[in-house]
Order: structure tokens, then sequence, then C-alpha cells
């Protein structure tokens, strides 16, 4: 994976005017579909989104630039600077006949952390598992247009997943240990992709705990089942575990929705020390994390891209007023 943090992150492409547009805790100590070798850190590949949704979503893309836009004293903020980590382009998303997003063009700009936000339901969770393909085999689940990693189709000819899921890593809305030693859990990413040898697992088991601020608790249990730990425990368990194999972006569906503020409070704070190394896109319904933690907002609602902005600008000076009232709490 390269180093160069102008590749992680998350970019939000502009109108012709230049303005910016605006899983559940696993109930078995296995992991199916060939998940847990391949990643260590994906949940049941069926497993339905904190959204709640079972059928897929559209939002609508940008409009074409025009002429005007195309020289370099119309040229918006957001078409300079480095290339998008990860861009959708005309995606619609589906399960079944039910369109969940339609028609979605945007830029995920790399180092930065970036909120999804709406209502339940909007299609937050089901994008947010499309850019790891987590949906591929969940009953219905269809796409058209295209995503992006680092200029590549993700669903290109001959693309393995197992790869994909490894620069594209994820942490679920509930925690997610694994059936093995806490020691165990924070490597399985590592030894399925062989990325190192017997000899040197223990270092970086070591270096991920601490990176999480769970070293001082576990450092002497480290063969000890991870189910005894509390719950924020082995939440930064499996972020441990997630960035073990050294992501270039990072999933998280509402990874504080079940810890207390103690624990939510020291996920967000780590959060900031992995920018600009590492891109995080995050689903969450509290509108006050966003702002604490996001750089970049997008908002979601009715299968639509209804904004998409710095953070500062979507809050306190939305362009659409369906975006008002949302970060208002009018609605949602």
């Amino acid at each position: 994976m390269a180093s160069d943090p102008a590749r992680r992150a998350v970019s939000i492409q502009a109108d012709p005017a230049g303005r910016l547009p605006g899983q559940a805790m696993a109930t078995s100590h296995a992991a199916t579909d060939g998940e847990f070798r391949a990643v260590g850190q994906a949940g049941p590949a069926g497993q339905t989104g904190s959204d709640g949704q079972t059928a897929a979503a559209t939002v609508s893309s940008p409009a074409a630039a025009s002429p005007a836009a195309a020289s370099p004293a119309a040229a918006s903020p957001a078409a300079v600077g480095p290339a998008p980590v990860i861009r959708a382009v005309g995606l619609t998303l589906s399960f079944g006949e039910r369109d969940i997003l339609r028609d979605i063009s945007l830029d995920i700009r790399p180092g930065v952390v970036t909120a999804l936000l709406g209502p339940t339901g909007s299609g937050k969770t089901t994008l947010l598992r499309t850019f790891n393909r987590m949906n591929d085999k969940v009953t219905g689940y269809r796409h058209a247009g295209d995503v992006l990693l680092d200029g590549d189709s993700i669903w290109q000819s001959g693309t393995d997943t197992m790869a994909l899921r490894r620069k594209v890593g994820m942490l679920f809305q509930r925690p997610n240990p694994f059936p093995m030693s806490i020691l165990d859990n924070v490597v399985s990413g590592v030894r399925a992709h062989r990325l190192a040898g017997r000899g040197q697992l223990r270092e970086i088991a070591e270096r991920r705990l601490r990176e999480v601020g769970l070293w001082d608790a576990v450092s002497g249990r480290l063969k000890d089942s991870p189910f005894r730990l509390s719950g924020g425990q082995q939440q930064l368990l499996c972020l441990a575990r997630a960035l073990a194999v050294d992501p270039e972006v990072l999933l998280l569906d509402e990874p504080t929705s079940s810890l207390d503020p103690v624990a939510t409070e020291s996920i967000e704070a780590l959060l900031r020390t992995l920018i600009p190394q590492l891109t995080v896109i995050i689903v969450t319904h509290n509108l006050a994390q966003a702002r604490r933690v996001a750089d970049r907002t997008i908002f979601l609602n009715k299968g639509r891209l209804v904004e998409h902005g710095d953070t500062q600008q979507v809050f306190e000076n939305p362009a659409e007023e369906e975006t008002a009232h949302y970060v208002s709490g009018r609605f949602g």
C-alpha cells in the first residue's frame, strides 16, 4: 500500500456554479462466507446495515461542467488538489426491484474524515458497504454505475475481494471479535494476507493495541478470549484488527452507537490521530459526533445525494433547505 497521504481520503466535486452539492453484533462466534479468513475485519456477508436497508439506493449526479467552468478562473476548489481515493460514478444501488440510491456521483478525498449523514433508510450503510463490496452476497443486491478505487473499478474483471477488503477495511456497528485469542484476533488479517512472518506477529499486535489504547488493559492476557472484554474494549480490539493490515481507507458503520460516552470519546480521539495517513468514512446518526470528527460531510435522503461539502459549511451554511432541516434536528 502506498504511504502517500495524497492517495488516502474523500473529495467532493462541485457543480457548474462552483457550489459544492450537498453490522450488528455477531450472534455467532464463527465468521461466515469466508470473511473471517479474508481480512479479519468483516462480519457476516448477509448482515444488514444500520440503516435497516433491505433494498438499494440512488442519488443524483452533479451536472456536467459548463464551458465556463473549464477555464482556470472558473475552476472550483474541488476541481484541484489530490486525486480522490474513491470515486462513485452514476452509482445506483438496489435490492430486488427497489432502488436504495440513484445515480450517485461523488469523490472521497484522501487523508480526511468524511461523515455520511441521513435519516434511517436513506442508504448510508448500503453505500458504505458498497465501497468494499460487502453487499455482494446479500440476496437481490444489484448495482449500476461504478466505484473507482485509486482510479480502478472495484468491479473490474479479476478483482480480488480479499485484497480489496485489505485496502478498504471496515468496523461495524457492534463489536464482532473472532472466537480466538486477543492476540490472534489482532493479527488474523496479517496472517491471512501473509504480511509478516510468525516472529513479527506479537510485535504487530502490541503496536496496534497500543495505537488504539488497549495494550495496558490486555498485555497480561493476550491468550484470553476477547469475549471477556467489555463492549468498548471489544470494539477497540476490532479496530486494532482492522488497522493491522494497513488499510488505505477505513469504513466505520456507526462504530460508537453501542458504546458508553467514555469509550466513544476514546474512539473519536483515535480517529483524529489516523489522519492524514488514513482515509476515514463514517456513518453516524449523531450530528454532534459528525461535527466533532468529520472534515467533510455527505447528506443523503430518500435515495438522493442532497448535499456534500466541508462539515462546517454543511452545518452552518447549508446550500439546501432540506439539509438545513436535517442538521437542525427538524426531521430524521
